[in-house]
């Protein structure tokens, strides 16, 4: 029986390009990449982790389009995919496919990213199954390129290429309209489903589909490529089929507790702002006994208010002790709030006359902070 791909081993990575120095803008580009992630993150679909779609807007290089795919497709073990809106360029001397950046111009490939450089970065994923999806202008040149006599020079093992126009025609991002033509039509079919359609969508029939739609409305029509039968593969449950609201995906232990940790924080807070500190005290101890160590800057945040609790009440001891537990969660993470937790541990410390331990926890968040840097600067 076909399964949807196993969202905690697929990667999905979502580019677009919505505004441009010498193009012109596309602001339905925005709308496109925020709600196909909602889509493909939605439990009742797919239920791919926030963490594993990411999405990328308006690179200014090579570097900031293709980073992200070669990264996603060395964590992908079951199935990769990589949609890219924006304009599609042709080069004034050749047939090839090139997808603008910001600083692109017309005619001029040399500004604008290669597809055979995405293609290449998708084709090395270890990923068993590899999805491209493009909406852009001659798009269809990336599907043609895999047909014909130099298939085996540029085929993807594996892969489906969807592409929103023939290698000819321009995309649409039709005046007054929230998404591009395409991705409109696309998005349509999986938050909505296909009416007696089966339990789940494969990628083939959503590409059925988009072509009857699309050329019913006079609009470019899709093409598509596939290796290896890969237009077999479900990509999202069928909502109008589902009888029941089961999710798509696994419901993560993880999520849930970073959800209890959040209400917990939100509910404390609430409970401290209109006087009922002692109140609040239970509640964050509730909070961190469900959510458990290693569930991220909630956790770190709610340690936090713990301590600033019990210090605020006399009890510098116990917050001393919810801080160091805390600390020895910062070896294994970093970001804002692994340093803050460093700083009010140290602030305790200090007061409480162990300066020399203060140091180190402060030479800890340093080297946290030296290391958040030096990962923004990849």
């Amino acid at each position: 029986m076909e399964r949807l791909p196993d969202p905690m081993a697929s990667r999905a990575v979502l580019i677009g390009t919505a505004a441009y120095l010498q193009l012109e803008q596309l602001p339905a580009v925005n709308a496109n990449l925020r709600d196909l992630a909602q889509a493909l993150g939605d439990p009742m679909l797919w239920g791919l982790p926030d963490p594993h779609c990411l999405v990328v807007t308006d690179p200014q290089d090579s570097s900031a389009l293709l980073d992200p795919v070669h990264r996603a497709g060395d964590e992908a073990a079951d199935t990769l995919l990589v949609y890219y809106a924006g304009h599609g360029l042709r080069d004034a001397e050749s047939a090839d496919l090139y997808l603008a950046l910001s600083g692109s111009r017309a005619n001029t490939g040399y500004t604008a990213v290669a597809y055979q450089h995405l293609r290449t970065a998708v084709r090395q994923s270890r990923a068993r199954r590899k999805i491209i999806v493009l909406d852009c202008c001659f798009s269809g040149r990336a599907a043609r390129a895999l047909d014909g006599g130099i298939a085996d020079e540029t085929a993807v093992d594996g892969a489906y290429v969807l592409a929103a126009s023939p290698r000819d025609r321009v995309a649409l991002a039709p005046d007054g309209e929230r998404y591009t033509a395409f991705t409109g039509e696309l998005l349509d079919i999986m938050r909505l489903g296909i009416d007696d359609g089966p339990e789940l969508i494969d990628l083939e029939t959503i590409y059925q589909l988009l072509d009857v739609r699309l050329r019913a409305k006079n609009r470019p029509r899709p093409q598509r490529h596939q290796e290896n039968n890969t237009g077999r593969l479900p990509l999202v449950r069928n909502r109008a089929a589902a009888t029941e609201p089961v999710p798509a995906g696994p419901v993560l232990r993880e999520e849930v507790r970073a959800a209890m940790l959040a209400a917990g924080l939100n509910l404390a807070r609430l409970l401290r702002s209109v006087g009922r500190s002692r109140d609040a005290l239970p509640v964050l101890r509730l909070a961190l006994q469900e959510g458990a160590p290693g569930t991220g800057a909630n956790n770190f945040a709610v340690q936090l208010e713990l301590a600033e609790l019990l210090a605020d009440t006399g009890r510098s001891r116990e917050a001393v002790e919810v801080l160091e537990q805390a600390f020895m969660e910062t070896h294994k993470s970093f970001g804002p709030e692994a340093v803050q937790v460093c700083r009010r541990l140290a602030d305790l410390l200090q007061e409480s006359g162990n300066h020399i331990q203060a140091c180190e926890v402060l030479k800890h968040a340093l080297d946290l902070t030296e290391l958040g840097l030096g990962e923004r600067g990849r």
